[in-house]
């Protein structure tokens, strides 16, 4: 039998059209690197704010308000933490929601009679409010530490601060006259999903809401805040009319966003840059639930955006670097026939390649990644467009959202408001 051969035409043919990919690559890759450079350049971390604290140490009474249902798991890890804190005017409020696990015993067991921390338990939730934000409320209205506080600061149970970590919030407040400072907290990468979806996860809400836009001045700004760390000004916090304004809001930090912003107040959104650490969701199903909630009021509630940041995800993260991946065997067969544009091929898909790695590996080592889980991002961002795929179906089916301990109508498919909570 003759060896089969693949006609010199055929094989131009196919390798101009993968030339496609890596061009495609080389630019989109080559511009979301260049936007990261921006970014890091313009934008400051929360180190800035530690070296400003060095030299002047800010000052104000701070009151830390952490909501918590069902934290047994880390909230003795949050307040130690917290007591090896070295900045000397805060208190903390943990406002307990309707615990049903040991959250309360191991939080007295943890603060031993440490009166910087007060407890507030809450045994319901009325129907009208998200349980989160009704949480917090409670905590902030029924507390003695807020009541006199200059600056009150909205954390989660699961995170853990670094000490210095208020400190240098701020003085990098105070440097930039905000009314509003929030972190991108440094997730831990750990289990599989956050090794292998994580940083693709959060690298897509990125690209919705840049820090580029959300640092800009008046007018162009994109309001953003990470609910995991919100450092007001009690004043602006006052004016914006707190957590009561926002009270039915799935995603609380963007809506007080959005409301600081509409009121002509400053915000600022930083990396944490290791000062502020989180584990975001022990389980994977906790991950999936957590991130389509995130997407989907990110999104406004709106499908059909959900279902474009679908797509672009798949190509812009997963189609367009396997395309370039597949380039370059190709382009070695062309050699052979036709070595001019053989070559040409291979190097442009090298170059791709070039440009897609030094992106992630930007990438990583701006979410403190372990630097080989950069290429894994070519799987995790098909998974994250699964998620968005999701919940854009879960909206059109008007499946509910299960969050906090509580089930809540998923609203209208054109961004209205939340509809009644079910249960």
């Amino acid at each position: 039998m003759a060896a089969l051969t693949i006609p010199q035409w055929l094989l131009v043919t196919v390798g101009m059209l993968l030339s496609i990919g890596p061009i495609a690559t080389i630019g989109l890759w080559g511009l979301i690197w260049l936007r990261l450079e921006q970014s890091v350049r313009a934008i400051p971390t929360l180190r800035l704010g530690q070296r400003l604290a060095a030299a002047d140490p800010s000052t104000g009474r701070v009151c830390i308000v952490v909501p918590a249902h069902n934290e047994a798991a880390t909230i003795a890890r949050l307040i130690r933490s917290l007591r090896a804190e070295t900045y000397p005017q805060f208190l903390v409020v943990l406002a307990l929601d309707r615990c049903t696990d040991d959250t309360g015993a191991l939080a007295r067991a943890e603060i031993a009679g440490d009166v910087r921390f007060e407890i507030v338990e809450i045994d319901t939730c009325p129907e009208k409010w998200a349980c989160k934000v009704h949480t917090v409320h409670e905590g902030v209205t029924r507390s003695r530490a807020a009541a006199h506080a200059d600056y009150l600061l909205f954390a989660d149970a699961d995170t853990i601060f670094v000490p210095g970590c208020i400190a240098a919030a701020l003085a990098l407040m105070r440097e930039r006259r905000l009314d509003l400072l929030s972190l991108l907290s440094t997730l831990a990468h750990d289990t599989w999903f956050e090794r292998l979806v994580q940083t693709a996860a959060a690298f897509e809400l990125m690209r919705q809401y840049p820090l580029m836009l959300a640092n800009a001045p008046d007018g162009s700004r994109r309001a953003f805040a990470n609910g995991q760390f919100m450092l007001f000004r009690r004043e602006a916090y006052v004016a914006i009319g707190g957590h009561e304004a926002v009270k039915d809001a799935l995603l609380e930090d963007l809506a007080l966003a959005r409301r600081i912003v509409a009121a002509k107040r400053k915000p600022g959104l930083f990396l944490a840059a290791g000062l502020f650490r989180c584990r975001m969701y022990a389980s994977w199903p906790e991950f999936q639930r957590g991130w389509k909630r995130i997407y989907t009021e990110a999104a406004n509630r709106q499908a059909r955006r959900l279902s474009l940041l679908e797509w672009r995800a798949r190509w812009l993260g997963t189609i367009m670097p396997a395309w370039m991946l597949a380039a370059l065997p190709v382009g070695a067969l062309v050699v052979a026939r036709d070595p001019a544009q053989g070559w040409m091929l291979v190097t442009v898909s090298l170059v791709a390649l070039c440009v897609w790695a030094g992106a992630l590996a930007r990438i990583a080592a701006l979410a403190e990644a372990p630097l080989w889980t950069g290429p894994l991002h070519i799987v995790g961002a098909w998974l994250t467009a699964n998620l968005l795929r999701e919940a854009a179906a879960d909206l059109r089916r008007n499946a509910p959202v299960h969050w906090g301990g509580r089930e809540y109508a998923s609203g209208t498919l054109d961004g209205g408001p939340l509809q009644k909570i079910v249960k």
